[in-house]
């Protein structure tokens, strides 16, 4: 390959500049994802297990569900949390857009008996209406999407909820970002989280302080010189910006903190959760 192609990836892009498009969906990558989200021993993809387990208690505490209320689930992946909330009784709806993870959520529903409607859907589509009493938007799946995308998430969800339904969330803090940046670097792997085969990975972050943007990306070089770009970009927020955000969404902030479990809010806190209500 020549190398000077690697040149304009070297310059810093414009925020939210898109990289290979529905990289999640890949055959291989929504495979190496699903075992992120499956494995216990970590917090890569998914929460672990016992933290998933408070979150699930708190939320129904807090959002003061009952047995039979509809509850949407967004960015929902292999259904850890919408199998617990069906196991509490409710009429959950979960929505992913890797096909892989909708497959294994319908699959466990399926043999533990879990009527769950699982879809394969982009949720910046979705037209529900006055259909939900609760939504649910986990672990900063807010923060990869631009502006634009952002507002009009929150437009579907204030859409799909009924009077007064509960929206929570949590997103990162330029506190987290500090910690756990992407450093530069590379490594070449025989099989790894982007291609099967043999591989070069370069990886760079670039921050955008002023706008509390960063970007994670990774430049993939396969054997024959093929290059492709993987970008996640993330939103930080604080607690003024994230309040005022969802207020111009139509939602009002009911409880703020440093999670999803009931932890009380700091400062400095790398995480903030808040339960919302629809105006």
């Amino acid at each position: 390959m020549n190398i000077t192609q690697l040149k304009p990836y070297q310059q810093k892009p414009a925020p939210f500049t898109p990289g290979e498009p529905l990289f999640w969906d890949d055959p291989h990558i929504s495979t190496q994802m699903l075992d992120a989200h499956l494995n216990p021993n970590h917090d890569h993809a998914s929460r672990r297990p016992e933290t998933i387990d408070r979150s699930v208690d708190w939320l129904i505490k807090t959002m003061e569900l009952q047995p039979g209320n509809a509850l949407l689930d967004l960015g929902c992946g292999p259904g850890l949390y919408a199998s617990r909330f069906a196991q509490r009784g409710l009429q959950v709806t979960g929505v992913d857009y890797s096909q892989r993870s909708i497959e294994y959520a319908q699959e466990y529903a399926q043999q533990n008996g879990l009527e769950i409607e699982y879809r394969y859907q982009n949720y910046l589509e979705l037209t529900d209406a006055d259909q939900f009493d609760a939504a649910l938007l986990i672990y900063g799946d807010f923060c990869p999407l631009s502006a634009e995308q952002r507002s009009q998430l929150l437009g579907n969800i204030h859409r799909a909820l009924k009077p007064g339904g509960f929206f929570a969330l949590d997103v990162t803090t330029r506190s987290h970002r500090q910690k756990h940046g992407s450093s530069n670097g590379w490594y070449l792997v025989e099989n790894g989280f982007w291609k099967p085969g043999p591989h070069l990975v370069l990886e760079e972050g670039f921050d955008y302080p002023e706008e509390s943007i960063y970007l994670d990306q990774a430049i993939v070089i396969e054997i024959d010189g093929k290059i492709s770009v993987y970008r996640n970009w993330f939103q930080d927020y604080s607690l003024k910006t994230i309040t005022a955000e969802l207020a111009a969404g139509g939602f009002d902030i009911q409880s703020v903190w440093s999670n999803l479990t009931g932890t009380s809010y700091t400062e400095d806190t790398e995480w903030i959760g808040l339960v919302t209500r629809k105006k």
